[in-house]
């Protein structure tokens, strides 16, 4: 029997629309779809009718069993010559571990195609009116993970004169991220803006400092994307109403 084939798929920062036509295609024709708890019902909603919609979302303390799965369901479905949409949020090797998922898939013979999707480091801060670059204020940003293994401890002296900063997976952390980031030399009145449900109607936009994200004053309802930098003054021209 013939194997069937991985498609690494990016699902984009939310939003339907900014889907790729690539995307939309491979949905359309695979016949197993592996998707997450960021993937929205009208993105499913693609998929081709009678294709097998398996949920793989991970949560907290069972990310390894949970991945462990998502290997075994890639190679159950392709070793049996099924297609297989790996859905995943913004972009698959963005903090997302399709790069692994795609080595497991290579190293049992299995042909694996990459649609790349829309980063929402980089769009839902824009889409809230914040340029991640703009001359004379910010020429360079780094996109960096809030996650990380339990015990670990997250060096961010490196992060201390990027201009802008964004951080994908931070809300729980959040305080302590502002923390280490005035700790490592970053200003503590330096603009921090939270964008949650980026690029969906329910988007919300909440402005403040980094002293008081470090002092556990700010309330967010994630998912949502963090960015400090002076870039996020700009928003109040950019969302500006004429």
């Amino acid at each position: 029997m013939q194997t069937g084939k991985l498609f690494l798929v990016g699902a984009g920062p939310g939003n339907v629309e900014l889907l790729t036509v690539r995307a939309t295609r491979v949905l359309g024709e695979c016949d197993v779809v592996l998707y997450d708890r960021l993937t929205t019902p009208e993105i499913l909603a693609l998929a081709r009718p009678d294709a097998q919609l398996i949920y793989v979302g991970k949560h907290d303390g069972e990310q390894e069993r949970e991945q462990a799965r998502i290997f075994e369901l890639i190679l159950e479905h392709t070793e049996a010559g099924r297609s297989v949409a790996r859905l995943k949020g913004g972009d698959p090797l963005v903090f997302g571990r399709g790069a692994e998922e795609w080595e497991v898939a290579i190293g049992h013979g299995i042909e694996v195609e990459l649609v790349p999707g829309i980063s929402s480091a980089i769009a839902v801060p824009g889409l809230a009116g914040i340029p991640l670059t703009f001359r004379e204020v910010s020429r360079s940003f780094a996109v960096v993970t809030g996650h990380w293994k339990s015990g670990a401890n997250m060096d961010w002296a490196p992060y201390a004169k990027i201009d802008t900063l964004v951080i994908l997976m931070g809300t729980k952390q959040r305080a302590l991220i502002a923390e280490s980031l005035i700790t490592v030399g970053r200003n503590a009145s330096e603009p921090v803006a939270f964008v949650e449900s980026g690029s969906m109607k329910a988007e919300r936009v909440i402005e403040t400092d980094l002293f008081s994200v470090a002092k556990g004053e700010i309330e967010i309802v994630g998912p949502a994307v963090m960015v400090v930098g002076e870039v996020v003054r700009q928003r109040e021209k950019l969302t500006k109403k004429s």
